[in-house]
């Protein structure tokens, strides 16, 4: 699947009937709420010694990306546009690959 197509499929289970601002709120507070859930798993795993399942965070990896898909469908931006952009901001960051010394926030613009 690819990403437009998964963005389309996404939305039909969005709701609809919120205003603009009351979508990017949503999609916003979903997207960090559901990462939260995600890092809740990863933190019992390596704080409680409770092996985090691979099934629950697939599934939470999901929630996530539903909820950036609909954010960045809210904001007319696709998520092809997104990866392709991030690929060419880390391309131009780490020519080579990453490199620890090479990692330098004056390169995040």
């Amino acid at each position: 699947m690819k990403f437009d197509e998964y963005q389309e499929l996404a939305y039909i289970t969005a709701n609809k009937n919120l205003t603009f601002n009351e979508a990017l709120c949503n999609w916003s507070m979903g997207l960090s709420g559901e990462t939260g859930e995600f890092i809740e798993l990863l933190k019992k795993q390596i704080f409680h010694s409770k092996q985090a399942n691979r099934d629950q965070l697939v599934k939470e990896l999901g929630d996530i990306l539903w909820y950036l898909a609909n954010a960045a469908l809210c904001l007319g931006i696709s998520l092809q546009e997104i990866a392709d952009t991030n690929i060419a901001k880390l391309k131009a960051r780490y020519p080579e690959g990453f490199v620890d010394w090479n990692a330098r926030t004056d390169k995040d613009k």
